[in-house]
This record gives C-alpha cells, structure tokens and sequence, in this order.
C-alpha cells in the first residue's frame, strides 16, 4: 500500500478497536469477506467506491445505496467509513477490507478467549503447508475455485480448530492477489499477533524447549523488541544446536 492508503487503514483500524462489544461484531467478519469477494469479483464498484475525484459523502452515500439491504448496521457502518477514506487505488480499497475483516474476527476470537488458540493453529497451518509440496499446490491451483480452496482448508481444519481460523484461512487462500501463500499466512499470524500489541518471533530449534526456557526467551525478547512478544516455536532438524529466531525482517543466531 502506498502512502495515502496505509495511513486509511491505520484509522480504520483503530476505529473499529472501538468496536469492541458494539451488537452485529460476531457476524462482522463474515460479512466483510462477503463484501471483500464481491468487490473482488466487481472492479467499477471497487472503483467507484475508491474514487477520489468524487467527495466522500458521495462515496459513503454509494456505499449505503449498494449494502444497506445486504448487510448489518455495523457492516454498513464499516464500509460507509472505507467510502470516506481516501486510497491509492481500488485494489488498496479491496486490501483494507480484507485486513478489517481478519481484525474483526480476531477481535470476535479475543472476546471468545480463542485468540491464542487461532494465533497457534494458523502458525501450524502454515508449517504445514511448508512441508507438503502437494497442499501448496493445490492451495495455489488457478484452476481452483476460491470455494474450492476454501473447501480444502474447511475439510483439513474440522473438528481441529476455531471457526476464526477457519475463517481467515479458508478466504486467504482463495484471495491470494499474486503474493505468495506462506506470506500470506505469515501476514494472518501476524495480524493476530497485533490484536493483543503482540510481536510473533518465530522459533526453530532442534529438540523442544521447556516451559522455563520459553519464558526466559519471550521475556529476552520482549526487552529487546520493547513490545510483548509470543513465540511460535518449531522443531527443525536442520537447526543442530541453540535457537534460530526469526522477528520480521530480523533473525537472530545463537
């Protein structure tokens, strides 16, 4: 996202922060990604709605004219506010969106106290897509539909997993716009991550650490990074000694 698009989302993001407890939050998920993949599927809505040479309340006002029958109040309300920002281009419109959405639903998974379940099962989810060449490529298949992608992910996660896992991943796979799948899911994880002002440090060792070595090692780098920090940690046998950590861009050897 460029820069008028990124600071759009900032303030979006804190004002649906605000939403928490608001009636209509535990379908707001749900239908965010309904919109998302209309606006998918539909470029002159997307366009018209991200139009920066009509005013914002011409926007806002085609956003209510085009969703006041077809979703809540509060959906509506969402993307009446998308309307009024301003974006770099209608693919930024469609990005925020879907990011709303995955905050939505990781706000629904915090005040279910699932959070850390789903935070831990997209990681898994990832990994697992790390090490089977076949599910990375039938996950990416362009032949597939996004139903079908999402299908797979509903079969794999059932019975195994949050409905906000599910979720998530069951639409990103289908709306991957050209960016890598295990990105995408890195992205998820973090997302969730930042629902708490959490920092997830990505841990590869060769034997499991214990309970006391986890703690010294998130509170390590929760003081180095400034911010709390969780640690998803893998077992790697390439790794033969001591840990890798990876947090962002930054990886620490020792």
């Amino acid at each position: 996202m460029l820069g008028a698009s990124r600071s759009s989302l900032s303030e979006l993001s804190d004002w649906l922060d605000g939403q928490r407890g608001a009636e209509g939050l535990a379908g707001l998920p749900a239908e965010l990604f309904s919109v998302a993949d209309l606006l998918d599927r539909e470029k002159t809505l997307r366009t018209a709605l991200a139009d920066s040479g009509q005013s914002a309340d011409s926007r806002s006002a085609l956003a209510a004219t085009l969703l006041a029958s077809r979703v809540s109040p509060l959906a509506l309300q969402v993307m009446q506010e998308a309307a009024r920002h301003r974006w770099s281009s209608d693919e930024d419109l469609l990005l925020g969106i879907e990011s709303l959405a995955d905050q939505a639903a990781f706000m629904v998974a915090d005040a279910a106290g699932d959070l850390d379940a789903t935070e831990d099962e997209i990681f898994r989810f990832g990994r697992a897509i790390d090490s089977s060449p076949d599910l990375q490529m039938a996950l990416t298949d362009p032949a597939l539909s996004a139903q079908a992608k999402a299908g797979i992910v509903e079969d794999l996660l059932r019975d195994r997993s949050t409905a906000t896992t599910r979720l998530v991943l069951g639409y990103a796979v289908g709306h991957l716009h050209g960016r890598r799948i295990d990105a995408v899911v890195d992205d998820l994880a973090d997302a969730a991550a930042r629902q708490r002002q959490r920092i997830v440090a990505e841990v590869r060792v060769a034997q499991p650490l214990n309970a006391d070595q986890e703690r010294r090692l998130a509170e390590a780098l929760s003081a180095l990074k400034g911010r709390r920090v969780r640690l998803n940690v893998a077992i790697d046998p390439a790794v033969l000694g001591g840990v890798l950590v990876t947090v962002g861009d930054e990886v620490i050897d020792g």
